[in-house]
């Protein structure tokens, strides 16, 4: 079992950033792709970037160049950077882990483990 738990959410105006840190209990770190989505009120999950075991990194083409994703397996942590924050960016924001993603990374339901959301919302 892999525990999580998202923190670091908040409210912040449009052109500010947050950073979203998700810390993961259980089995070993370093063996879990680490993802972070969000949902939005009445819309589907979204995939936002992914961390893969090594130094791959994944972005949703609606955060490309606002967001950065980065972990450190030393303290067991994925964080997600973000910049530029945009009202459209106000959404509940998950983090997701699974030792593997099957045919594709950006899909939920190829995760196993998630934590149970952080709140951000972005005023304009």
């Amino acid at each position: 079992q892999v525990q999580l738990a998202e923190s670091g959410g908040g409210s912040v105006q449009a052109g500010g950033s947050l950073r979203l840190s998700c810390a993961a209990s259980g089995r070993t770190f370093g063996n879990y792709a680490m993802a972070w989505f969000r949902q939005a009120p009445d819309k589907e999950r979204e995939f936002v970037a992914v961390a893969g075991w090594k130094v791959s990194r994944y972005y949703g083409d609606s955060v490309k160049g606002r967001f950065t994703i980065s972990r450190d397996n030393a303290k067991n942590t994925v964080y997600l950077q973000m910049n530029s924050l945009k009202p459209e960016d106000t959404a509940v924001y998950y983090c997701a882990a699974d030792s593997s993603w099957g045919n594709s990374y950006s899909d939920y339901k190829e995760y196993t483990y998630w934590g149970r959301g952080t709140q951000v919302t972005v005023s304009s």
